[in-house]
């Protein structure tokens, strides 16, 4: 190749190096003007003050949920104590009953009879104790004046014994036949209302067979059973929020006892909370709520701002200020919940105290999203 073919190809390299500078420069030029031409016109949304909430220190009242059925705290069944055709049963369930009051008899003429046997047997066993007394008085009589032997005093001081340790014996078997009588006629142990009819008119009832239950719903109580962790935080004398089924307002409850032993196999552990009584409340309704164990001073977001669609948990936080106010995502660690005004707060790490974040009504948005605030947002 000769020295000018040389020089003319390194001006040819040079003049394409040239160009291809050139074009490059002018494809950046293109895409910077394009990013601005969309960051310009990229949608801003608008957030009201509804949409946005601080990152501040809350007192959080740590909870724990529990659940349960409502149950009377006294309550009684009414059993058959003998055997016997059941008579005289009237009331039904929803009745109320006093103590005392007679609820139903089993029929007693077969006792009546018992009864007076027993009383003429221990007629006759007294006859033959006073028998046994003049003959013992006699024989003393004899004895002192000598005609008798202190042997045959002896013996009818013992006839005398025997005849009145049979009176005794006969005598016992009228109480139990007395209190046989006694146990045909059934009486309400507690006050309050039938709940269950467990037996009709007519029917031949076993001992120990229930005729009704008796329920006072004066003091009502719920019975929960928590998990041996949950239940190591929980004192007498700890209040709770219930909901119950009926009821349009929350009640209260506080805990009154706590059983001293875990259930076999499951290890829960039940914990009876007195209910307040109120208009309505019934056994067996099904109860559930929240009981305070404790607080806790923290930061806090609504449990709504934290989102869960990543596979880590995250808020939307809002930064800057103006028209460079923008969404940005930051992964949090939630901690314990609460409930503030009526709204559920969780305390979270990995924010900074006065952070803004999105509330679960504003949805969710992209990183990068510009946002506008409204005076009370951005206040």
């Amino acid at each position: 190749m000769t020295r000018r073919n040389l020089i003319w190809l390194i001006v040819a390299l040079a003049v394409l190096a040239a160009a291809a500078l050139g074009w490059r420069g002018l494809r950046a030029r293109q895409a910077a003007q394009q990013t601005q031409a969309a960051s310009a016109t990229a949608p801003v949304i608008e957030l009201r003050a509804l949409d946005v909430a601080p990152v501040e220190l809350r007192d959080l009242t740590i909870s724990l949920p529990i659940s349960g059925s409502l149950r009377a705290v006294r309550s009684a069944f009414v059993k058959a104590r003998v055997p016997g055709e059941l008579i005289g049963l009237t009331v039904r369930e929803g009745d109320r009953v006093q103590a005392g009051q007679v609820i139903a008899r089993v029929e007693s003429t077969e006792y009546d009879e018992r009864m007076r046997q027993a009383q003429r047997q221990a007629e006759a066993a007294q006859a033959q104790v006073a028998i046994a007394q003049r003959q013992y008085d006699n024989n003393r009589a004899l004895v002192d004046e000598g005609f008798i032997s202190r042997t045959a005093l002896d013996a009818s001081a013992a006839s005398l014994d025997a005849a009145r340790a049979t009176a005794r014996a006969a005598q016992a078997g009228t109480e139990v036949a007395r209190k046989s009588v006694n146990d045909t006629v059934l009486k309400a142990p507690i006050s309050g209302q039938i709940a269950q009819r467990l037996a009709q008119p007519g029917e031949r009832v076993a001992p120990d067979a229930r005729i009704v239950e008796i329920v006072d719903l004066s003091q009502l109580e719920l019975e929960a059973t928590l998990s041996p962790a949950d239940s190591v935080a929980v004192r007498v004398g700890q209040s709770a929020s219930l909901s119950i089924e009926g009821a349009s307002a929350p009640v209260p409850a506080t805990v009154a006892r706590i059983n001293p032993s875990a259930q076999a196999g499951s290890r829960g552990v039940t914990v009876y909370l007195t209910v307040q009584p109120e208009p309505g409340l019934r056994q067996g309704l099904f109860a559930q709520g929240t009981l305070a164990v404790g607080q806790q001073r923290a930061l806090a977001v609504p449990l709504s701002s934290v989102r869960t669609d990543k596979p880590a948990p995250y808020v939307q936080l809002v930064e800057g200020t103006g028209d460079a106010a923008r969404v940005v995502h930051r992964a949090v660690t939630p901690g314990e919940r609460a409930v503030i005004d009526g709204e559920t707060w969780v305390a979270v790490t990995g924010l900074a105290a006065g952070s803004r974040v999105l509330r679960g009504a504003a949805g969710a948005l992209r990183e990068g999203t510009r946002v506008r605030l409204d005076g009370k947002a951005a206040g």
